[in-house]
């Protein structure tokens, strides 16, 4: 294999035409458009006019089988996710695929155990965030004990906001048979996916979620779930399309300290000089009295940094193509390897089922249970067929 990996972009849509170009660019040096796959044909079109000498195929099965290839990364709805990685798998290419890994556990399962029996290949997921130096610098605080043990977090991420015409503008846009959701499989991904890499993956799950609340859609557009992490500690997810305001707003309580995150850019690191609970057991009464009268040093018992990085836009998923291609060339460690992404559609079928059921729901849920109950949706919906 030459220096560049030669990669294979099945649909040439928004994220596929991002990625075409930044190859192009040259943001991935070590990678080249080996290919292009779309069923639309001005797709095709645009594709050739765009991007010379590059070949172009209506067909993803015969991008992979024409030798133009060595890796592909899927940019096509999302039920099709686990089914075009396990092809490219199974003809020795590397796969990459776009959040989410899938839309129903079972899928993205049979996805990751498929890819395991191919450990000399490449599977990644684009989890662009964990590319971002800002998170990537969170989890390092929180894995060295920095703000001790997680109490409680909050995520408040509103600022998806979508118009009727966003649903409008394609066919299986937030439907349960076409794309198998709405924020939670389509805006959300990486946020699910963050919440969990940082603080932990919870045992259960309480939502409430409301479906076609603002828009004219079948699918959520407004959810609020309460997590339980099993050890007393909790979290909240809050997230919708509807809110032309948006909140972006991360908390993460430790014993020792908390972290809060503004607009995914900056946060605020506050480290306490012992545990909270060491500090209230030593407070006397003068201590206390202090407290009430506003006259007690904080700053004594605590300090606090603000961490911000500069973020260039396309430089994350840029950043994660190239860290993919690293991987196939040198065995450079994945950023993002494609089994972790089973967490996010795992954390999304539970608030779905939880949900639909009106109870909490533990994360070792039942998957043909869900299975079931997501096609009971796609059947009364009549677009679609049932999924296996």
């Amino acid at each position: 294999m030459s220096k560049k990996v030669r990669l294979g972009i099945i649909g040439l849509g928004q994220q596929g035409g991002a990625y075409a170009k930044f190859i192009s660019d040259g943001m991935v040096p070590n990678m080249e458009i080996g290919a292009i796959a779309d069923t639309d044909p001005s797709k095709r079109e645009l594709a050739q006019s765009s991007y010379a000498g590059v070949n172009v195929y209506e067909d993803y099965i015969a991008l992979m089988e024409s030798g133009d290839v060595d890796a592909i990364v899927t940019c096509v709805p999302h039920f099709l996710h686990p089914e075009m990685g396990m092809a490219a798998l199974s003809r020795g290419i590397h796969a990459l695929v776009e959040k989410p890994a899938g839309v129903y556990t079972k899928q993205v399962k049979e996805l990751n155990e498929f890819a395991a029996s191919k450990p000399e290949l490449s599977f990644a997921i684009m989890f662009n965030q964990r590319n971002n130096p800002l998170y990537q610098r969170l989890k390092e605080i929180v894995d060295n004990g920095e703000i001790g043990e997680i109490l409680r977090t909050n995520w408040i991420i509103t600022n998806w906001w979508r118009p009727q015409g966003y649903y409008n503008s394609s066919e299986w846009r937030a439907t349960w048979g076409g794309e198998g959701g709405g924020v939670l499989v389509n805006q959300a991904p990486h946020q699910l996916d963050l919440w969990q890499w940082i603080c932990g993956v919870p045992k259960s799950v309480f939502a409430k979620v409301s479906y076609g609340f603002r828009r004219d859609i079948a699918v959520e557009d407004e959810v609020t779930a309460l997590v339980d992490y099993g050890n007393g500690a909790t979290g909240t997810f809050v997230t919708a399309t509807h809110d032309m305001v948006g909140t972006d707003r991360f908390e993460i309580l430790g014993d020792a300290g908390k972290i809060v995150v503004e607009g995914s850019k900056t946060a605020t690191v506050t480290r306490l000089k012992k545990k909270e609970r060491e500090i209230s057991e030593s407070m006397g009464l003068d201590d206390v009295r202090k407290l009430f009268m506003g006259q007690l040093d904080m700053d004594e018992l605590r300090t606090t940094e603000i961490v911000e990085f500069d973020s260039v836009w396309g430089a994350q998923h840029a950043g994660v193509l190239e860290n993919f291609a690293a991987n196939i060339l040198d065995g450079t460690p994945l950023l993002a390897p494609g089994s972790d992404g089973i967490n996010g559609v795992r954390l999304a079928n539970a608030i779905h089922l939880s949900s639909w059921k009106g109870e909490e729901v533990g994360l070792d849920f039942d998957e043909d249970e869900y299975l079931s109950m997501l096609n009971d949706r796609i059947r009364e919906e009549g677009k679609y067929p049932e999924r296996h």
